[in-house]
């Protein structure tokens, strides 16, 4: 399969503690690291790690965070195509706390890719499945000529401003402001995706269809919830793009949601193709 990430990308650094210290508070972190994260390339390594490679598409700063980013990435079996802008990398601190919640902070602007850069987009016609997470106008146009096209209300008001229909959207049915804009989508979306965290979640189909999953089972102790979200969506996306149902896609999902959920970071424990 041939899928693909049209989106975002920061430079995280992890701190392990026990809890988010309150004003004034110091609290000792038992463990830190650092990845590449956010919510773009989240989605294209568990894209890779399903379909055993990935191409991610995004912007980046002229720095070293940048070679950083594409070394690791690399790693990750995922292929980096990034535009430069002037500003930095976006940089970021993410507390994990002993009950497996994560607290971030970004620090600078979050670079998208914009369609007049020069990232080969006219290979995304023979994508099966893009996610998107940040993009301008033309980038997603671009996006849409994938078979599939799943994004996330993170990508802003472009969604609203550009006549491109989206196969999916996935937004969080806890999040008030996600809600009224998935609702607002003209056109609206093929599949609405609203999750619920540990009570699952429902779908609707802009045919009038509709169901609800539960929550995927851990299949083993909670680690933390960073990228369970991006992991869920990159799933479905991979499920979409196999042709899977939409009752089929959610179980898909959920489950990447879940064993991501038993990893510290985003990258220990994603679900794979040998898993399915």
């Amino acid at each position: 399969m041939r899928l693909a990430v049209v989106g975002h990308v920061e430079w995280i650094e992890f701190v392990r503690g026990d809890h988010v210290p309150v004003a004034g508070e110091i609290v000792h972190a038992d463990h830190s690291f650092e990845e590449p994260a956010g919510g773009g390339a989240v989605a294209a390594v568990q894209l890779a790690r399903l379909a055993g490679e990935a191409t991610f598409l995004t912007a980046v700063g002229e720095d070293e965070l940048a070679r950083r980013m594409r070394a690791r990435l690399a790693e990750l079996v995922v292929t980096v195509r990034d535009a430069k802008r002037e500003t930095g990398t976006r940089r970021g601190l993410t507390f994990l706390d002993a009950r497996g919640e994560r607290t971030i902070i970004t620090i600078g602007e979050r670079l998208a890719p914009r369609g007049d850069d020069d990232l080969e987009w006219a290979d995304l016609q023979d994508a099966d499945g893009v996610y998107l997470t940040a993009a301008d106008g033309d980038a997603l146009r671009a996006a849409r000529a994938a078979a599939v096209l799943v994004a996330s209300p993170r990508a802003g008001r472009i969604l609203h401003e550009q006549d491109v229909r989206l196969d999916a959207l996935v937004y969080s049915d806890r999040d008030s402001l996600e809600a009224a804009f998935a609702k607002a989508l003209d056109p609206p979306p093929s599949l609405l995706v609203a999750t619920r965290g540990v009570e699952g979640g429902r779908y609707e189909t802009a045919e009038g269809s509709h169901g609800t999953w539960p929550a995927a089972p851990l299949p083993g102790p909670i680690g933390d919830s960073y990228g369970a979200g991006d992991s869920f969506a990159a799933a479905l996306t991979f499920a979409l793009a196999k042709q899977m149902d939409p009752a089929e896609a959610v179980a898909v999902a959920a489950r990447a949601g879940a064993v991501c959920l038993t990893g510290h970071g985003p990258y220990e424990h994603q679900l794979t193709a040998d898993a399915l």
